[in-house]
């Protein structure tokens, strides 16, 4: 019980912290993380000409946020879709509700699932998506140094934390990947 509570205990931002600053000391790793991340997400996420998605109207240059939030909350494919019902994926052997379950469970986007899904997913997933956002989308300088000290210190009893804080200057690449639309008003 002890490595569960240990384990998800170092905070996001810490971990962040930890990972932008070897990033940032390794230009190297840095151009090779952005281009890859250049390379599967792509520098434009814009629609290429206008077209008809479902019935809705989707114009040229229009940025699409995939919400998965929603997906995985959709009325039409969950039963009471706000509950909390993990036996939704819970699976009887030989029953023959097995199936169902199983393309039910499928359904579920994050980070793992059912009986054996990581308890700190959720955090990988902020840690993941926060570094990939901010080496897609700035550059970074240092303040005051050439290189960010890796000087550590104990934090809380069983983490460990940057002795001197983080100071760097998020510089904007002349990559844009949301695009605000001047056609739309205010909703």
């Amino acid at each position: 019980m002890q490595e569960l509570f240990i384990g998800a205990g170092d905070s996001p931002a810490s971990t962040t912290q930890w990972a932008m600053a070897e990033i940032i000391n390794n230009p190297n790793i840095l151009r090779r993380l952005r281009e890859e991340i250049d390379f599967v997400v792509g520098k434009k996420r814009e629609f290429q000409q206008e077209c008809t998605i479902g019935g809705f109207y989707v114009a040229k240059g229009t940025t699409l946020v995939f919400n998965s939030y929603a997906v995985m909350r959709d009325p039409d494919y969950w039963e009471d879709p706000h509950k909390f019902k993990p036996e939704r994926f819970l699976a009887s052997s030989g029953s023959w509700q097995e199936e169902e379950r199983r393309e039910q469970a499928m359904k579920l986007l994050p980070f793992g699932g059912g009986r054996i899904r990581c308890p700190g997913s959720n955090v990988a997933i902020i840690v993941g998506t926060a570094i990939g956002v901010m080496v897609q989308c700035f550059d970074w300088k240092i303040k005051r140094v050439y290189e960010v000290n890796m000087e550590e210190t104990s934090g809380l009893q069983f983490f460990l934390a940057l002795a001197h804080p983080l100071e760097c200057i998020p510089l904007s690449r002349t990559l844009n990947p949301l695009p605000t639309n001047p056609q739309i008003t205010d909703l």
